[in-house]
């Protein structure tokens, strides 16, 4: 969609500089980081959260407020940093730009419709404790809506960039083969974590993560590895106590997924940017590694005081 948005801004651009290349990026970049805001801002937020609730295991009853409290925050500094990283390894030819947008708007129904379902869905997902309401089950009401109303029709469906579905679905194959074959459980377990100390603990599992999500996209990695660390961390006992527990290691699971950004098949919107033609694959690893490594020390940071604090 915001890709969309910016074709006017693409064809005023001079095609000598970087400023396609900064414009392109800034789209995955700002929804790699932003997703991290919330707990369905991403997959990895959502499968994280999921294990932190479940009745029969943690049950922390962690909601969207609580969530945003601690995350949204960080997500906001990181969002500047990447704009700064962007204007510096990207910089613009011009200063300015003539930008003339021409077409109409169209005022019919369908756009108070998507207005108040789009409202609707935020503040059921924000005030969850209060409703009761899972999001998972808000999430239904938006689909629900648009197909009924017309909103989203058949040919949109068409219209899916379905090579860039296969991308990370190749990813999603490979994570799942991983998990099947019981490698990745035999490769955790073997990590010797009863001897380590919290923190090192937490650090591990999460530059295992980054790596991972790099390479089979960021969701199979949360997939993958929230489980297997979420019983690891259990059978741990009170040893991690000192770092605010197992919700600590899990959600930095969702941080490391979230910060992987180095290639196409790393996140969907990286899938979505290259596919453009506009991003050269280098371009994308020189930002995401700057933005990916800054993110998850910071993202560190912040979740250590959190949870040694209590606050999870």
């Amino acid at each position: 969609m915001m890709l969309t948005f910016l074709t006017p801004v693409f064809k005023a651009l001079p095609p000598e500089g970087k400023g396609r290349v900064a414009l392109t990026l800034a789209i995955p970049v700002a929804a790699n980081i932003g997703g991290m805001g919330t707990p369905i801002g991403t997959p990895p937020n959502a499968i994280a959260l999921k294990y932190l609730n479940d009745p029969d295991g943690l049950n922390l009853g962690l909601g969207f407020g609580q969530w945003m409290a601690f995350m949204l925050p960080l997500t906001i500094i990181l969002l500047l940093i990447g704009w700064y990283l962007l204007k510096t390894f990207f910089p613009f030819k011009k200063k300015e730009i003539d930008l003339h947008i021409e077409g109409e708007v169209h005022r019919g129904w369908r756009t108070p419709v998507i207005a108040v379902t789009f409202c609707l869905t935020v503040l059921l997902w924000m005030f969850d404790k209060f409703t009761g309401v899972g999001a998972n089950t808000v999430a239904m009401l938006p689909i629900s809506v648009f197909a009924l109303t017309g909103v989203v029709k058949a040919k949109d469906l068409q219209e899916i960039n379905w090579s860039v579905i296969w991308m990370v679905a190749g990813g999603f194959a490979l994570g799942l083969a991983l998990n099947e074959s019981k490698l990745a459980e035999l490769a955790i377990k073997s990590i010797p974590f009863g001897s380590w100390s919290p923190l090192v603990i937490l650090i591990i599992s999460g530059v295992i993560c980054y790596i991972l999500s790099n390479f089979i996209s960021n969701t199979a990695t949360a997939a993958l590895l929230v489980p297997i660390l979420a019983v690891v961390c259990k059978g741990m006992g009170d040893s991690l106590v000192g770092i605010g527990g197992t919700p600590t290691v899990l959600i930095g699971i969702a941080i490391a997924a979230s910060t992987a950004m180095c290639l196409p098949i790393s996140t969907p919107p990286n899938a979505i940017a290259h596919s453009t033609g506009l991003v050269h694959q280098n371009e994308m690893m020189k930002i995401g590694l700057a933005i990916g490594v800054i993110g998850l020390i910071l993202g560190y940071i912040v979740l250590f005081v959190v949870g040694k604090a209590g606050l999870i």
